[in-house]
């Protein structure tokens, strides 16, 4: 999951805060895959733009890759994206792009789509460790993710999984990627956030008390409300099925699970946790 402050408009650009365009709107913007933007700074190795389509490094998320195409035709790889600030596309030496230069942005689709696919499956798996494990204790909050294009982590804490838990676990999410829940995103309050969920499932008592606004992504009518700043999708039905790949523990109380989806499964997959 990935914190976001509600996304501003144009006026972001003027104040030197790059545009997120896949922020404007609801989760279809996710779904975009060029842009046009132009050059407000250039450095050696990269270059920042008013506005952009490529999601930076954060909240446990990878960034997009993907290419830059100058009025000229020539075409430069974007190897990393990183927001500290503005976004900062990193493109390698000698890419030639000036302040004032406009370029036409294309992401790398297949990387941005297993990423939705990846991020949206977290939020599912983490919204039903919480309930169906917190019965009688302390439900098991998301302490940490990482999303990847063929494998993911979410790090639970307090809990300690057994095999029978996490095929449990699998099964239930399974069920609900393939009864096609509509994912959407929206801007709450904070109060409004903490009337539907409690701030421990949702991680809002980790959020900045001066944060009010934030952008939320919902799946289904009441299967998870979460605040998130990543890439999603527009149904859970695009998912594929989860297969939990393994587990470890990560200090004490927590655990590590790691996750594929179907049609994502790295080389080394086995068929479940041993």
């Amino acid at each position: 999951m990935a914190f976001a402050v509600k996304a501003k408009g144009p006026s972001a650009a003027s104040a030197g805060v790059t545009r997120m365009l896949y922020m404007e709107g609801g989760v279809e913007r996710c779904y975009d895959k060029a842009f046009t933007a132009r050059v407000v700074e250039s450095f050696p190795d990269a270059v920042v733009l008013d506005q952009t389509l490529f999601y930076p490094l954060g909240g446990g998320q990878e960034w997009d890759t993907g290419t830059l195409t100058a009025a000229d035709g020539r075409a430069v790889a974007v190897r990393e994206v990183t927001k500290r600030g503005p976004v900062r596309h990193t493109l390698g030496p000698n890419h030639g792009l000036k302040i004032g230069d406009t370029v036409t942005g294309a992401i790398d689709w297949e990387r941005r789509y297993a990423h939705m696919r990846m991020h949206t499956a977290q939020h599912l798996v983490s919204g039903l460790a919480y309930e169906m494990f917190g019965k009688g204790g302390t439900p098991p909050r998301t302490v940490g993710n990482q999303i990847h294009a063929n494998r993911s982590r979410i790090d639970f804490n307090p809990i300690e999984f057994t095999n029978p838990m996490l095929a449990d676990l699998a099964a239930a999410a399974n069920d609900l990627i393939r009864s096609k829940q509509a994912v959407t995103a929206a801007t709450m309050t904070r109060e409004q956030v903490l009337a539907e969920q409690p701030p421990e499932r949702t991680n809002m008592d980790l959020l900045p008390k001066s944060v009010s606004e934030l952008r939320v992504i919902r799946i289904g009518r009441d299967v998870d409300l979460c605040p998130c700043a990543g890439t999603h999708v527009l149904n859970t039905g695009e998912i594929g099925d989860v297969q939990i790949l393994g587990r470890r523990a990560k200090g004490q109380g927590t655990q590590r699970v790691e996750y594929t989806l179907a049609g994502l499964e790295p080389a080394d997959a086995g068929s479940g946790p041993a």
